[in-house]
């Protein structure tokens, strides 16, 4: 049996940032109403663990210091989700239902 993606209104939220580019948690914030500071990092993370984004460590400039940034990107099968998702919300809009 195929297990149909489930997007939470935060991972879509995430995943319709990345269709455009890459970009780190807290450009997601500002680019969005609805994503907290405070629970972007945590969905990446679970997002990660499902294969939906991919993640790799910025490039850091010799003057700067602290953590490494992570930048953030929408994978293959995040791609596939987030279309699943958009084609089941038309086909309810279709219905009347949404």
């Amino acid at each position: 049996m195929i297990e149909i993606p489930r997007l939470s209104t935060v991972e879509y939220e995430i995943l319709n940032l990345l269709r455009a580019r890459e970009m780190y948690g807290l450009e997601m914030v500002k680019e969005s109403s609805r994503l907290k500071r405070g629970t972007v990092y945590v969905t990446l993370e679970r997002m990660t663990d499902k294969g939906y984004v991919t993640s790799r460590e910025a490039e850091r400039l010799p003057h700067e210091s602290g953590m490494a940034r992570r930048i953030y990107a929408i994978s293959g099968l995040g791609r596939k989700a987030l279309a699943a998702s958009n084609a089941a919300t038309d086909a309810f809009k279709s219905w009347g239902v949404a």
